[in-house]
C-alpha cells in the first residue's frame, strides 16, 4: 500500500513541495451529465429560460480551476496558465472537458476534476426547470463519469 502523503500520525499536513522545480504540468479531466434530449434541443437551438447555458458553465469550470485550493483543503494554490472548457452534446448528454496547464512543482489534476465538476453543476443548473418532472424531480438528470484522463508532467520545460 502506497502512504498517504498528507496524512501524519499528527493530523494531516499539506506536503512541502518547495524543494522540487517548477515545469510545464497538464491535466485534463472529463465528466458527462445525462440530460432528457428536449432539453439538449433547447440548449442547441439557444432556447433555455436562463440563456447561454454553455458559456455560463465554461466560465463557472474556469472559475472553480481558479479556486480549487479554497475548496479543497490541502491542496496547493498554483500559477495557473491556462484553461479550456469544452463540450461534446450528444442526443441525451453533454460531455464536459477540463483542461489546465501551469508552470509549477505540483501537479493540477484536482484543478482539472473540479473545473469539470462545477462545470457539470452549473448545466444542471441552468435547465433544472427543463429537466423536472410534474413532482419536481429528476428522474432522468444525473452527473456520471467524472475522471482524470490525462495528467502529464514535461521534465524538459524548466524555466
Amino acid at each position: 500500500m502506497r502512504d498517504l502523503t498528507h496524512v501524519t500520525d499528527g493530523g494531516v499536513r499539506m506536503v512541502e513541495v518547495g524543494g522540487k522545480r517548477d515545469v510545464l504540468r497538464r491535466a485534463v479531466a472529463r465528466g458527462r451529465i445525462k440530460l432528457r434530449p428536449e432539453t439538449i434541443r433547447l440548449i442547441k437551438e439557444g432556447k433555455t429560460r436562463k440563456g447561454n447555458v454553455l458559456a455560463a458553465a465554461q466560465i463557472a469550470g474556469i472559475m472553480a480551476v481558479k479556486r480549487t485550493p479554497d475548496m479543497i483543503p490541502l491542496c496547493h494554490p498554483i500559477p495557473i496558465t491556462g484553461v479550456d472548457v469544452s463540450f461534446e452534446l450528444g442526443e441525451d448528454y453533454i460531455e464536459v472537458t477540463c483542461e489546465v496547464r501551469a508552470f509549477y512543482k505540483t501537479g493540477v489534476e484536482m484543478e482539472a476534476l473540479t473545473g469539470v465538476s462545477v462545470a457539470l453543476l452549473t448545466l444542471w443548473d441552468m435547465v433544472k426547470s427543463a429537466e423536472k418532472d410534474e413532482n419536481g424531480q429528476y428522474p432522468f438528470t444525473r452527473i456520471e463519469s467524472i475522471e482524470v484522463v490525462e495528467k502529464k508532467k514535461y521534465e524538459d520545460s524548466t524555466g
